[in-house]
Formats: structure tokens, sequence, C-alpha cells
């Protein structure tokens, strides 16, 4: 390529990744506010968070058609070709990670806050670590930072220990008041959902270690 079609390339790639990270933030907006308002019981806020991803979906399409063009009309290859690929992929996960805060959002008008269930004290303490390692694999992201996306893999085992604490809790309590089963299922759903944002985060890791080393990071070990 001439400097002039580098130049235009890198604007594009840039672009590219700027719609990444404006997806990555409002993901991590969408988490944090679907558990407020599970906590304080904000229906309102609630209801932004599930409209608000219509925001995300337009950003994924963006990506998307940024993506085909800059494969189509520049024929990257190599590293340039991973990372167009990697962000393709990467807004597709992030679009995945705003589904599961929006699923999280859907139940809040479900949980009866008169009905007290020990379990969901849990639940803040689980988005939280989901939380950061959905941030540290945006910087990561950024930066190309290969041990920065390894040590968020390492982190989702305490997302798994937390999911597996809480339904062991709430299976308990579901045995002993059978009356309350419809709201423990709900917060189960809700936990679930948190575990899956763990590993949409840990499987966004291994996108940023492919992206800049061309290799595959280890299998890692999964939880049941």
């Amino acid at each position: 390529m001439n400097e002039h079609t580098v130049k235009v390339f890198d604007d594009e790639l840039g672009q590219l990744r700027g719609l990444v990270a404006q997806m990555g933030g409002l993901a991590e907006e969408a988490i944090e506010s679907a558990v407020e308002a599970l906590v304080r019981g904000d229906l309102a806020a609630a209801v932004r968070v599930v409209e608000g991803d219509r925001r995300i979906d337009a950003l994924e399409g963006e990506v998307e058609r940024l993506a085909v063009q800059l494969i189509a009309l520049r024929a990257p290859m190599a590293d340039d070709l991973r990372e167009v690929l990697t962000g393709m992929k990467f807004a597709n996960t992030l679009e995945r990670v705003a589904d599961h805060a929006k699923n999280i959002a859907k139940r809040v008008g479900e949980i009866d806050r008169s009905v007290p269930i020990e379990p969901m004290s849990v639940l803040p303490a689980m988005a939280t670590v989901a939380g950061e390692m959905l941030h540290d694999v945006l910087d990561a992201f950024a930066a190309r930072d290969v041990e920065a996306a390894k040590r968020v893999c390492e982190r989702d085992r305490a997302v798994d220990d937390l999911y597996n604490s809480i339904f062991r809790a709430l299976v308990t309590f579901m045995m002993e008041n059978p009356k309350s089963i419809s709201q423990a299922a709900h917060l189960l759903f809700i936990a679930k959902n948190l575990e899956r944002i763990g590993d949409q985060a840990t499987n966004l890791a291994e996108m940023v270690h492919y992206a800049a080393t061309g290799e595959r990071m280890g299998e890692r070990e999964r939880v049941s």
C-alpha cells in the first residue's frame, strides 16, 4: 500500500477501535446500572438499561460494516487482518455482555422486595468482580497488553466460585421456603447472567492474546 492508503487504513482502524471502546464503555455502564437497579428495586432505571441496549446493538452493526469494508477495500494481511477480525469479534461479544445486563434488568420487576433472600446480598460482589474483569480486558485490548489479558482469565475462577456459592445457597433457600421458589429462581437467573459476563470477559481476553501474538491462549480449565 502507498503512503496515502496506509494513512487511510490507519485512520479507519482507529475508528474501528473507537467504536469498540464505545461499546465497551456502554456495556460496563449497563452492568453497573442493572445491578444498582436490582439492589434499589428501581424499575425506571431497569427500563433505561433495557432501552439502552439498542444503542449497543447499533454500534455492533457499525463495527461489522466497517470491518467488512476494511477487509474488502484494504485487503489487510497478517497483524492488520487479525486486528480487524478481532475488533469485529470483540464487538459481537460485547453485544452479548450487554444482553446479559439487559436480562438482569428485565428481572428487576419480578423481585419481591418484601421477601428477604440472603443470597441476594452476594450478587453485587459478583457483579463487581465481573465488571472489573470487563473493564480490565477493555484496557488490555486498547494497550495490546497480553499479560493483563492473562490476569483477566485468572480471575474467572472467582466469579465461578461466587456463582457456585449463590447457587447452593439459593437451592437450600428454595427447599426451606417453597413459597419463595419463584423469587429464588429469578435470582438464580441473574447470578447465571453475571457468571456468563465473567466468561465473556475471559473470551475477550483470549481475543486480545490472539490479536497481539497470533497464537491461541492455552486451554483454560472450566468449572461446571
